[in-house]
């Protein structure tokens, strides 16, 4: 159960109680895609309802090994010229899809008043490292292109997504910086993210167990994914030109064993130059973004968060 010593929320709290009591077999012990069957099925017990949207559409774009699925939102049926948000989901490169995020993206598409495109990546350990990557990219540079089956004109991207989806956010806009696409990256969101190696930090130690995502849950995706640990597109603080890095919000959460990463990131990009703001929901776990029902206040944690790309938006308006 919970570290008393570290401040937890109430809700959560009873949320790591309720699934201890659940118990069931660790994600290594099953067949990979009963897990990827469990994470859409957590959905219905911890996550809420996606909000109503006037356009909700599945597409496609080429990929370097066929069709990549996307999704798009949309608060506006029609809209004018704008910044595209590229939504990568987590699930430590091995779970996770448009259904498993699609509250979220929801929430975000309406939040920003913004279309927001999901990309459905290649998932290990069928596709490892670097398929992900590859996927997004291809993914960003098309709608970067302003494609007639997207109906939306990209005048900038933002991109952003939770834990693994929070690496491909860096990732992709470090790849756009060293090869532009049409359109540049005006912003990057990553969501509790991992930017580099963990296994040594303080809150991997402290929270690696009885905290939602476990070190050994983290073992079995690094092990499935098989990144590179020498390349940049695997751990994002190793790139070498970091003062190029687009404006960024970051968010972490107390009690994640990803925490110090998203930290260690954030300080990189204040020390170079790069304006930031850093928030961290305090009291929450790991993948908070998607557990809203059963953790309600971190309801307040992606309004924070939206609010805070709005004001980043802003600053660097024109």
């Amino acid at each position: 159960m919970a570290d008393t010593e570290h401040y937890v929320r109430d809700d959560v709290r009873g949320f790591l109680a309720m699934l201890e009591q659940l118990g069931g077999p660790q994600m290594d012990e099953i067949p990979v895609d009963q897990a990827r069957a469990g994470y859409v099925a957590m959905k219905s017990l911890a996550e809420v309802d996606p909000r109503e949207l006037p356009v909700k559409r599945d597409l496609s774009c080429p990929g370097p090994a066929g069709e990549i699925p996307l999704r798009l939102y949309d608060a506006r049926d029609n809209r004018e010229a704008g910044p595209v948000v590229m939504f990568f989901h987590g699930g430590g490169f091995v779970i996770g899809d448009l259904e498993t995020h699609d509250a979220f993206c929801t929430e975000l598409a309406i939040g920003l008043d913004l279309p927001v495109v999901a990309v459905d990546y290649r998932l290990a350990p069928e596709a490892p490292f670097p398929a992900a990557p590859e996927d997004c990219e291809a993914a960003t540079r098309w709608v970067a292109s302003n494609p007639a089956e997207l109906g939306r004109q990209a005048t900038g991207l933002i991109t952003t997504g939770d834990s693994a989806g929070g690496n491909l956010a860096i990732v992709i806009a470090q790849a756009l910086s060293d090869r532009p696409a049409e359109v540049p990256v005006i912003l990057q969101a990553p969501i509790y993210p991992v930017a580099s190696a963990v296994e040594e930090t303080g809150s991997f130690k402290s929270f690696g167990e009885g905290f939602l995502l476990t070190a050994r849950t983290m073992g079995f995706f690094s092990s499935s994914y098989a990144a590179d640990p020498q390349d940049k597109r695997n751990y994002p603080i190793l790139h070498d030109n970091h003062a190029a890095s687009p404006p960024t919000v970051l968010i972490t959460a107390g009690l994640d064993p990803l925490r110090d990463s998203g930290r260690e990131y954030a300080a990189h990009l204040i020390q170079h130059g790069v304006d930031v703001i850093y928030l961290e929901a305090k009291g929450n776990v790991h993948g908070f973004i998607t557990i809203r029902k059963a953790v309600p206040s971190a309801q307040g944690d992606v309004e924070s968060f939206v609010a805070a790309v709005k004001l980043m938006l802003e600053r660097h308006r024109g």
